[in-house]
């Protein structure tokens, strides 16, 4: 059925950069224009508001006006759970959300259906707990027993919400595993949208690796650096960020460290490369879909998201530890089956993730719920 006639509300954990959960969002504003918007924040530049929202201003919560809230808003992550409940939602007949925090638990009722799209249960509350106190200094002193109770306390909360979602949907089999998991409920499976259109086929490779990803731990491109490093082949590094002096200093003589790139350059790079090195274990992973979408082959870690985006033997090869032996080794392997891959077949396969593919099997999974939803209403 159509949903033309429904009020509809739109909840997103934040706006404050364009990234992947933004290109989800756009999608869902491409598909409905009529959508009333939601957030915790509301940050976007003027070109990102017209290209995600079509122009829109997002409801904000009342942690949009705290001070620092622009650049410092994850510092409020204790009052999330609180500023997400005070959405008034009541009005509206199918709420969407957005969630990678906290977006799906807003409040709803009995007469109301709400579908999540889920990116991931909360990071840093789950499975990357540990990892997230390592890697931020807070395993032990004051500050870190603050951050683990408010942790433990965003853990106890976010199970309160599992009912108030009525169906949920993951951007992979590997997020459904950690929503059955975390949530002990099923989710169904709709990629997200890539813009594989932007990423044309370049048949003939040179003699480089690329990588490119923003510059933070779990990214892991201190690893491949010091990878190549080790073996001494040539790798370009596109990227910046709070690891860049770090990895600044793994680098040797064939590694080019380049910085911040625009997109034509990146695109320019990946449709060349011999190969796109991907280390990071990542809930779906769109930039290695967009070099196989160039025909470029990806040598990633076969855990996550991109053990579903890139078939090892056919359209790239997959290590399993993040260790430099197990990346040097998938190294040498994508070198004995260079000349097997087919860069036509690799971008075929990353059709597959297109937008417009998206758009469609959204759309039409979000007009058969709200019809079996309309139907059990009337029995």
């Amino acid at each position: 059925m159509a949903l033309s006639s429904l009020k509809k509300a739109l909840v997103h954990d934040w706006f404050s950069v364009y990234a992947g959960a933004e290109k989800c969002i756009e999608s869902i504003t491409n598909i409905w224009d009529d959508l009333d918007i939601y957030s915790l924040i509301d940050f976007l530049s003027e070109e990102d508001r017209q290209v995600i929202l079509k122009g829109k201003y997002a409801k904000t919560s009342f942690i949009q006006r705290l001070p620092f809230a622009r650049k410092k808003y994850r510092g409020y992550l204790a009052f999330f759970p609180l500023a997400i409940e005070q959405f008034d939602l009541r009005e509206y007949d199918l709420i969407l959300s957005s969630s990678h925090a906290v977006a799906k638990g807003v409040l709803t009722h009995a007469d109301q259906l709400h579908i999540s799209y889920v990116h991931t249960p909360v990071r840093y509350a789950w499975d990357l707990y540990h990892q997230y106190l390592r890697e931020s200094g807070l395993e032990r002193g004051l500050k870190g027993e603050i951050a683990k109770l408010i942790l433990h306390y965003i853990r106890l909360w976010d199970q309160t919400t599992v009912n108030r979602v009525d169906r949920w949907v993951a951007n992979s089999h590997y997020i459904a595993r950690r929503i059955a998991r975390v949530y002990g409920v099923k989710a169904d499976v709709i990629y997200p949208p890539v813009d594989v259109e932007k990423f044309t086929l370049r048949e003939a490779k040179e003699d480089f690796y690329l990588t490119a990803s923003r510059m933070v731990p779990y990214k892991k491109i201190d690893l491949i650096v010091e990878t190549f490093a080790k073996i001494g082949k040539k790798l370009v590094v596109v990227g910046t960020g709070p690891d860049e002096k770090k990895i600044k200093a793994l680098a040797a003589k064939n590694i080019e460290l380049l910085g911040y790139q625009p997109d034509e350059v990146l695109v320019d790079l990946m449709q060349r490369a011999r190969a796109f090195v991907f280390a990071a274990e990542e809930d779906f992973g769109i930039v290695p879909v967009e070099a196989q979408a160039c025909g470029t082959p990806v040598i990633c870690l076969g855990r996550g998201g991109t053990q579903e985006t890139v078939i090892d033997g056919k359209t790239g090869v997959h290590f399993y530890h993040q260790t430099l032996q197990d990346l040097a080794g998938a190294i040498e392997r994508f070198e004995t089956l260079e000349k097997s891959f087919d860069p036509v077949a690799i971008r075929q396969h990353a059709l597959k993730f297109s937008r417009k593919r998206f758009e469609k099997e959204f759309c039409e999974y979000v007009e058969k719920v709200y019809e079996e939803f309309r139907e059990k209403r009337r029995a």
